[in-house]
């Protein structure tokens, strides 16, 4: 489906920066922020400007057009939309799709040993992809950081 039909299928107005956005992050897997859909977007419309782009994205992933994830960087953009899971290297940044683990099974497990009523759930993986290992590049973070990449502070 086009930029234009799933945002005229979600009632939204079909703006140009809007329309370019989401094709800007659809066709990408890099998980980009919205400085680098910024830049991306300039390209084509060099007047846009960066609270248009932030605007347009905030409201492209509450429609569920686009996903809004939190990363160790700031915000990142996903236009894949399906389920699935991700994998960060700690090395480069770089942020890849995975495909999800069966979620029924999860959801059971989690319910039969708790109390609590799973509706979804995020899994995501630290370590260092195949580029950064065959290049041996190693990660920025101490050992105890790399332990504890990811986790949410109390």
């Amino acid at each position: 489906m086009t930029a234009a039909d799933t945002l005229r299928s979600r009632g939204l107005r079909l703006t140009r920066p809007r329309r370019i956005i989401l094709d800007v992050v659809r066709s990408t897997d890099t998980h980009p922020t919205a400085a680098s859909v910024y830049r991306r977007v300039r390209r084509k419309l060099p007047r846009v400007s960066l609270a248009t782009v932030h605007r347009n994205l905030r409201q492209l992933a509450t429609q569920g057009l686009l996903v809004e994830r939190s990363a160790a960087d700031g915000m990142r953009f996903d236009g894949n939309t399906g389920v699935h899971d991700h994998f960060t290297c700690v090395a480069c940044g770089r942020i890849y799709d995975v495909p999800a683990r069966p979620r029924s099974a999860v959801r059971r497990r989690m319910a039969s040993s708790t109390a609590f009523e799973v509706f979804d759930y995020r899994m995501e993986f630290y370590g260092r992809c195949g580029a950064c290992r065959r290049r041996r590049t190693r990660s920025p973070l101490t050992r105890h950081q790399r332990r504890t990449y990811g986790r949410q502070e109390p």
